[in-house]
């Protein structure tokens, strides 16, 4: 029985850690993860470090698959370059997400040159290079050693890759340290990368975060990146920001950016929006801009609106814009709209 007992007691942390293989793996349990990481430096590498964390609801399914005529034939992720995955899915693809995240730091030459992040039912082949694998790590332990090595590498690595580690962690530390990046006093670039994790995994703390960017936030670039961040968060709050944003906002590019966004998803519901900003807004390309936003509303639904503004609006600039995107159009109102306008004229 004993035997057995050892089993049962060990399948939880069998389900946190990925199925790793092609690797010279090393287990070590953790009780400092900055001196693991540190000891694994020291070795050169080329080699992998890893552990896994709790990760957030809806985080997805951090995996890669390949596909033929509609069926998946491998599920899982090569870590080296030129590694072919040959594991057939067994199983289907958890869209919803696993319950953990692996983390894992590529180190070469005494230094971290990668930080990816999978779900911990995604099997992931290491190219026969060393796997050093760490039990035992604290969620916020994770967060907090993510954290320091972006502030201090965050210009080597712009596209962000701690960061979205850091966002996937389902503990409080997450939310805390991505509202620092995304503070006034940090680098702009560093703000419009953890924006768009902040709505992408964050839910409710994450949509309070943006709402508070859109009102605070000086450059009008992170702003238009915590738009486009609205569309991506759960909370059913964020098309209503969106439409206030595109009212209200004191920055011409951040209106169009978020008119841009709402006929994209919010449809019907958008289409007084834009129609206000298209008679209202101070801004000509603005204007212009809610007149292309017209042209992207599902199903053609901005089209009566479109010949609305060719045919009154008091801005001929606009107006113009109104008929040359009714041209584009394949959809019969318009069509029949530009008739009359042409046979008016004869």
């Amino acid at each position: 029985m004993k035997p057995l007992i050892l089993l049962l007691a060990a399948l939880p942390l069998l389900a946190q850690q990925p199925r790793i293989v092609n690797a010279k793996f090393e287990n070590k349990a953790s009780s400092n993860l900055k001196a693991d990481v540190d000891a694994a430096t020291t070795r050169g590498g080329p080699l992998w470090i890893g552990w896994s964390v709790p990760q957030v609801a809806g985080g997805g399914n951090s995996c890669c698959s390949t596909s033929r005529d509609g069926q998946v034939v491998t599920q899982g992720c090569a870590l080296e370059p030129n590694t072919t995955v040959t594991q057939v899915a067994s199983g289907p693809i958890h869209l919803e997400g696993a319950s953990h995240s692996a983390i894992l730091l590529r180190i070469e030459g005494r230094n971290i040159d990668k930080v990816r992040f999978f779900g911990s039912d995604c099997s992931l082949d290491a190219g026969g290079l060393p796997v050093i694998w760490l039990s035992g790590v604290k969620p916020a332990d994770s967060v907090n050693y993510l954290a320091a090595y972006t502030r201090q590498h965050f210009e080597e690595h712009r596209k962000g890759g701690a960061i979205a580690a850091i966002a996937i962690h389902d503990d409080p530390q997450a939310d805390r340290v991505l509202n620092e990046f995304v503070q006034p006093g940090q680098p702009e670039e560093l703000r419009r990368s953890t924006v768009f994790w902040l709505g992408n995994t964050r839910g409710k703390s994450g949509f309070e975060s943006l709402q508070r960017i859109l009102k605070d936030d000086p450059s009008p670039r992170v702003k238009e990146q915590a738009v486009f961040a609205m569309t991506l968060t759960k909370d059913p709050r964020g098309m209503d920001t969106i439409i206030q944003a595109a009212k209200s906002d004191p920055n011409p590019e951040v209106r169009s950016k978020a008119l841009f966004w709402m006929a994209q998803k919010a449809g019907r519901k958008a289409l007084g929006a834009i129609s206000s900003a298209v008679e209202n807004d101070p801004d000509t390309k603005v204007k212009r801009q809610a007149v292309f936003a017209l042209t992207q509303m599902p199903s053609n639904e901005g089209i009566p609106a479109l010949i609305e503004v060719a045919r009154n609006n008091k801005n001929p600039a606009v107006r113009k814009q109104a008929f040359f995107w009714l041209g584009q159009s394949k959809d019969a109102r318009a069509t029949r709209f530009l008739e009359q306008v042409l046979t008016a004229k004869q």
